[in-house]
């Protein structure tokens, strides 16, 4: 998809963060753009924003713990503007505990956000736009998806699901005319979860590094336009340690371990009073 001009796309949480600055970055490149997310006043905002670049947009009020929800929003973003050409599978959930702490409702709220909404909307689309000829889908992951992170199981669980997801669906539909793409970000500075903690004054390091959600919106697009498998942008290199958890496992742990990564989601939970 190398022109998104006149193309429908639907970027789930879109309301704020990361989302928003794609659904800006889809729009740019002249794509109409539904946004869905639990918050009606804030998507009516961006959708109006987005109004001002010159393309159409619409709000979609969606609850993605309630999985029938999560498939009806594809239906109903057909409808909005006839076809679904972009899928980004953006909302997702973050909290950061001590394992046993976390509760039941917690771990199945986490699952049902960041994996089986995504893997049940993409079920729900990839027929139309196989049909139509034409299609990409994008699944916002995370760097936590490719090394898990303590305190993090279940997001590192479901990224880590996405991450397999999308390596299936591109080794299925390879020859196919709709394309699949995985985003993993490391820190993301300016909205979203990671400002949330800079705002406690917990932050990352040199070595962990951080980027910007302008540049994983400029990652995304550069995605669909040339249907990159997968993209990880973490603000250091970190391919090399991903690299050595492959062949020397216990060797990527001890490097990962002195990141400085384990000590400061140890700290956002004890934030929260969720540290063991």
């Amino acid at each position: 998809m190398e022109n998104l001009h006149g193309s429908s796309a639907l970027v789930t949480g879109g309301s704020g963060g990361i989302g928003r600055h794609i659904a800006h970055a889809l729009a740019r490149q002249g794509a109409n753009v539904i946004l869905a997310a639990r918050r009606e006043d804030a998507l009516r905002a961006v959708a109006e924003e987005l109004r001002g670049l010159g393309v159409q947009s619409e709000p979609l009020v969606v609850d993605l713990t309630d999985l029938e929800q999560a498939e009806q929003l594809v239906e109903r973003a057909e409808a909005v503007f006839g076809t679904l050409d972009v899928l980004v599978h953006n909302a997702g959930i973050e909290i950061a505990s001590s394992f046993p702490r976390y509760t039941r409702q917690e771990l199945v709220t986490m699952i049902n956000i960041n994996l089986a909404a995504p893997l049940l909307m993409t079920h729900r689309a990839l027929p139309g736009m196989l049909q139509r000829g034409r299609g990409h889908v994008v699944f916002i992951s995370s760097l936590a998806g490719k090394h898990g992170t303590a305190y993090q199981e279940p997001y590192s669980a479901t990224k880590a699901g996405l991450i397999g997801l999308t390596q299936s669906l591109r080794a299925e539909y390879t020859r196919s005319p709709v394309g699949f793409s995985v985003i993993c970000p490391g820190f993301v500075a300016g909205e979203g979860m990671y400002q949330r903690m800079v705002e406690q004054g917990l932050r990352s390091n040199r070595i962990m590094g951080s980027t910007t959600t302008e540049r994983i919106a400029a990652r995304v697009i550069d995605a669909i336009r040339r249907d990159v498998p997968e993209v990880i942008d973490s603000g250091s290199p970190v391919r090399p340690v991903l690299a050595i958890s492959q062949v020397a496992p216990r060797l990527a742990e001890r490097i990962m371990g002195r990141s400085g990564a384990t000590e400061l989601f140890r700290r956002v939970a004890a934030s929260r009073g969720r540290a063991d």
